[in-house]
This record gives structure tokens, C-alpha cells and sequence, in this order.
């Protein structure tokens, strides 16, 4: 009888055992024997692969930022699920903010990667978190009036440093008003309310005066004349125009709707150059390169927070369910507040629960690949990437080294079984 039944056990275990072995346990022994051959896979190198795994600074900056992401993605996950877990409880509609929060993990990687790969865009147009940004950026600084425009070089203006231009010769109060041209203006950054700039050209200046137009040197349809005002050309409202002596500004003005300017109390015994600083033509703020070298891995990590914050707080809220109410009340009889009762009760008795969901995230995020290849573009994927990118990367990528993707992979499976043990060990020791 005991025999038949070690038979039966052994005939329902048999099909688990045939697929871990053949789903697990040969590709991690193959994986082990291949990282002990070259790249062609007929020379037996040893331990080359892992010692040129260390020397490769690619490799080195894989390990770098799988350090970030075991250090940042889980710490902040735990704590967001834990306040989020503990938040839910206070509000009415408990259970629908859950399914929200929890609802991202219902989205393939693969989905929830071209989702941020979008929002990520730099181009504001594109880019719903730029278009954020540009938005919140413009309320509170002001833009270049002519972002893009330059000055017509040649007798009367002349480019300066830190994109600004300047008269090419020096001007004294009384002198005749200077005309300086501008192009490159695009028709709809022309103010509404400019008007011709001629009359203001050849306005004589006032005593002790200095004074001149800026212009848009263009006549629509042709026929104008370079460097000079014609009769339909529009002044340009709103430049900042310095008279700069001795190498620094000494007074500054704005043009008008004809785009004429004025500086009034200027010693009349000086010489001045006219100076249009380089704010006047900078280029428009385009927001943040999110998806750039210093941000990229940040950014993929804030992908990473979303799809995985209603995971952590599901199993935390199971945790904070199942704590004894009687010593949250008898705490509160005692006077504690809500902030003492959260740290020194809350936060003890769900240290179990803690500790499981910040493993689990830990030996999740030792495996992350999809984000990381679809979010990073491809001239800053080397600088986002990771274990699991880069053994893929230096095994079918271009690399075409499995042996060294081999010795890559033992790498990340030595990393992630202390982990996978230590979880082990904890549900065990919970389930008795």
C-alpha cells in the first residue's frame, strides 16, 4: 500500500519535475558550462569570460546601475506602498482607489514602455511631461521675443559674444538714429502691433539724444533693398537694446510698436556701442531630456514606481488588515497620536510583510529588461543599461559573445538567489 502510494505521489510529481528540469535546471547548467568557452564556443577559456566581464566598462556601468535600482526602486516602492496602504484605509471609497492604483499592473511592460517612451519625449508637442514643463516654465520667465532671429552683418551690426550683437562702430549722443536689422524673424513672432519702422529711421534725434530703429529686414513679395528701411518694412516691438561703454551696460531700452528705442541722459562728451544681448533671440525652453545620459535611468525607474506601487500596496494592506486592533485602540487610549501609532506599532508589526514585498521587488528588479529596452533610445542605451540588457545585448545584440552573456547570466543568477533563499526561508518559518 505505501509502495503504490510513493508510486502515485511520484507519477503526479513527475510532469513538475520534467519541466523544471528542462525549463530551469539544463539552461542554467548549460549556461554555466557555455561561460567557460570563447565566443565560438570550441575553446574552453576557464575563467576568462568572468574576468573580462570585470575589465569591460560597459559591464562595470551595468552593475553600477543595477546597484541604483536595487538601492532606489525597491526602498521607494516599500515606502510608497506602505503610506499609500496606510492612506487608503482612512477614505471612503477604499476599494476603488485600490483597483486605480493597482490597475497599471494589468499593463504588459511592453505597453506601459511605449506609454512613458511618449511621455518622456523631449519635443513639448509630443511629450505630455515637457509640455508640462514648458507650460509651468513659460507662466513663470519670460521667452526671447524673436527666439531664432539674427542680425544682418555688415557695415552697421556686427556679432558679439553669447549670441548678442552690437553696432560696429562706436555712436555718440546726436549722432544720427542707427538703423539695425534684423532676419530670421518668423511671420508669426511679428507682434500684431508693429508698424512701419521708416518714419521712426529717419526721425532726426532730440539734443543730447541717442537714438535708432530695429527692424525686420524684409520686404514680402521682394524688391526691398538689404540693410536699409524700406517703406513697408516693420519696426519689431519689444527688443532689449544696451548702450554699452567701456566693455559694460550703462543703460538699457525697449523698442517700440515701430520698433524705435531712446537713451535720454547719456553723457553727451561719451562714445557708445549699441549692444542687442543674445535673450533676445534665444531659443524657446523645449523642457527636460528626460530620456538623456544623466536622466534616463531616473526616468525609467519612475516607469518602473508606476506599473509596481498598487503591487506593494495590495500585500502591505493585507498586512495592515490582518494587525490586532485591540493595541491600535489601546495605544490611542493612551494617548498616542496618529504619527506615534503609524511608527511605533503600524510600522513594527508589518516589518514582516516589509521585508517579504521589498525582497520580492528586489529580485524583480535584479531581472528588469523590457522598460530598459524600450523606454531608453538607442544612443543612450548603453547608459541606461543593466544586467539583463547587457547580457543580451552582448550575447544576440551585436556582441554575438554568448560566451561572456553566458558568464553574465551566472552573474545575475548568483545575485538574485541569496534573495530568492532568504524569501524562502521567511514564508516558511511564517507557515509554522
Amino acid at each position: 500500500m505505501r509502495r503504490r502510494r510513493r508510486i502515485i505521489a511520484v507519477a503526479f510529481v513527475l510532469p513538475a519535475l520534467l519541466l523544471l528540469g528542462a525549463l530551469v535546471v539544463y539552461p542554467v547548467l548549460f549556461s554555466v558550462g557555455r561561460s567557460l568557452f570563447d565566443a565560438s564556443g570550441t575553446r574552453f577559456v576557464g575563467g576568462g569570460n568572468y574576468v573580462e566581464m570585470f575589465r569591460d566598462p560597459a559591464t562595470l556601468r551595468a552593475v553600477r546601475n543595477s546597484t541604483v535600482w536595487v538601492v532606489v526602486a525597491p526602498t521607494l516602492l516599500t515606502g510608497l506602498g506602505l503610506v499609500l496602504a496606510v492612506l487608503v484605509e482612512k477614505i471612503r471609497w477604499a476599494a476603488a482607489f485600490k483597483v486605480l492604483l493597482f490597475l497599471p499592473m494589468a499593463v504588459s511592460f511592453l505597453a506601459a514602455g511605449i506609454i512613458f517612451r511618449l511621455a518622456y519625449e523631449e519635443d513639448p508637442d509630443k511629450g505630455v511631461l515637457n509640455a508640462a514643463v514648458v507650460g509651468v516654465h513659460d507662466l513663470v520667465a519670460d521667452g526671447s521675443s524673436y527666439p531664432g532671429a539674427r542680425a544682418r552683418e555688415g557695415e552697421t551690426a556686427r556679432k558679439a559674444r553669447g549670441g548678442a550683437y552690437e553696432t560696429a562702430a562706436s555712436l555718440s549722443p546726436g549722432a544720427a538714429p542707427v538703423a539695425l536689422p534684423l532676419v530670421g524673424v518668423k511671420p508669426q513672432d511679428v507682434p500684431a502691433a508693429a508698424r512701419p519702422a521708416a518714419q521712426a529711421a529717419s526721425a532726426p534725434p532730440a539734443a543730447g539724444e541717442l537714438r535708432g530703429v530695429v527692424y525686420l529686414d524684409f520686404t514680402p513679395g521682394g524688391g526691398g533693398r538689404p540693410g536699409e528701411v524700406d517703406a513697408e518694412e516693420p519696426g519689431l516691438p519689444g527688443v532689449t537694446v544696451e548702450a554699452v561703454r567701456d566693455g559694460g551696460a550703462v543703460a538699457s531700452a525697449t523698442t517700440a510698436a515701430d520698433g524705435s528705442f531712446a537713451f535720454t541722459d547719456l553723457d553727451a562728451s561719451g562714445s557708445y556701442v549699441l549692444r542687442l544681448p543674445g535673450a533676445n533671440f534665444a531659443a524657446p525652453y523645449t523642457g527636460v531630456s528626460w530620456l538623456g545620459p544623466a536622466l534616463v535611468t531616473p526616468a525609467i525607474i519612475g516607469a518602473y514606481l508606476w506599473i509596481w506601487t498598487g503591487f506593494a500596496m495590495v500585500l502591505i494592506g493585507a498586512g495592515l488588515s490582518a494587525l490586532p486592533r485591540d493595541a491600535l485602540e489601546a495605544a490611542r487610549m493612551d494617548g498616542a497620536n496618529e504619527w506615534q501609532i503609524f511608527r511605533r506599532i503600524t510600522v513594527p508589526l508589518l516589518a514582516p510583510v516589509l521585508t517579504v514585498v521589498f525582497v520580492t521587488l528586489v529580485i524583480n528588479v535584479m531581472k528588469v529588461f523590457d522598460l530598459i529596452y524600450i523606454i531608453a533610445p538607442g544612443p543612450v542605451q548603453q547608459d541606461a543599461t543593466v544586467l539583463a540588457t547587457q547580457m543580451w545585448l552582448v550575447s544576440f545584440g551585436g556582441g554575438n559573445d554568448q560566451g561572456l552573456g553566458s558568464a553574465l547570466g551566472v552573474l545575475l543568477l548568483l545575485l538574485v538567489i541569496p534573495a530568492m533563499v532568504f524569501n524562502v526561508r521567511r514564508f516558511r518559518r511564517s507557515q509554522s
